[in-house]
């Protein structure tokens, strides 16, 4: 009788084993650290990071990714050719023209481009960078805006570690 109890410990033990056995698989990849989707939508502590996170919140059409993007004291300028001024708005203006343009389109389709000139200061706190970009906007009438132009950018942050956010945006498009 001992022996046949022995003999069933030792089996249910080895069926354990091999039970746990097959659920390792010798070819699957390590598990990676972190968050694999963190920086999914772009990681806005690098400049190419921010272009990605700004390209996401506009093709997304999505303002919570979009506001924190844009620093508290935001301006952006655009030339009015007809009357021949500049006209400037702020973060607020910004964020309700933004909300709108995402709220009235089906799709947008947003590229950047080759970066034409690119400054930073010792710190890489502050850097100034112009880029070209394409712009397809498509209206929930079906209308489609097209455009395509530069965009001169100018990001700060607090210290190096920090998310960029855009101070100010000088729409540069071919209109």
């Amino acid at each position: 009788m001992h022996a046949y109890r022995h003999h069933i410990v030792w089996s249910i033990w080895l069926g354990a084993i091999v039970i746990s056995a097959g659920c390792i698989n010798p070819f699957a990849p390590g598990e990676a650290e972190g968050d694999p989707f963190e920086n999914f939508l772009g990681d806005p502590t690098t400049i190419e990071g921010y272009y990605q996170r700004f390209q996401n919140a506009y093709q997304l059409r999505d303002t919570t990714l979009y506001g924190p993007l844009i620093h508290p004291e935001f301006l952006f300028t655009f030339r009015d050719f007809e009357q021949n001024v500049d006209i400037t708005w702020g973060r607020a203006e910004e964020m309700w023209a933004t909300y709108n343009l995402f709220l009235n389109s089906a799709e947008i389709q947003m590229q950047w481009n080759n970066i034409i000139s690119r400054q930073a200061n010792v710190e890489n706190t502050f850097s100034q960078v112009v880029r070209r970009f394409s712009l397809i906007v498509v209206l929930q009438g079906s209308d489609v805006l097209r455009t395509d132009g530069s965009a001169n950018f100018v990001l700060t942050r607090a210290d190096s570690s920090a998310n960029w956010q855009l101070i100010s945006w000088r729409d540069e498009s071919d209109l």
